[in-house]
């Protein structure tokens, strides 16, 4: 058993650096969560949805512009159901995203009801 303390003693006189260290992060780490209050969560919460939006829109974009390589000789024209079913997203999303893509004037919408023309 002394045996065992001992090794243990010389382990941490030995690696001190690197237990500081830890030590440290851990107090960083526990006084990060500590003081994190709502606003701060809602914040990040709100900078992470902005972050998935923003994505899902390039993915969009990236897929109109491979559809119009494939056939570059017509309009590139989804339903916004079977665009969420193509990229695997929640319908409400890509209406979302699809109503922002406008504002931008990489989409437009298209004569029949739930129809969008992607612009290439």
């Amino acid at each position: 058993m002394q045996n065992v303390l001992m090794r243990a003693f010389w382990w941490m006189t030995s690696h001190w650096p690197m237990l500081l260290v830890a030590c440290a992060l851990g107090i960083v780490a526990t006084c990060k969560t500590c003081l994190n209050n709502d606003e701060t969560r809602a914040q990040r919460l709100q900078r992470r949805q902005e972050k998935r939006i923003r994505a899902l829109a390039d993915r969009i974009s990236t897929y109109g512009r491979k559809v119009h390589q494939r056939y570059p000789t017509g309009d590139v024209v989804v339903g916004q159901c079977d665009l969420a079913e193509q990229l695997g997203e929640n319908a409400d999303a890509v209406v979302t995203v699809l109503n922002l893509l406008v504002k931008e004037q990489k989409v437009q919408r298209a004569s029949l009801a739930g129809y969008w023309k992607l612009n290439a």
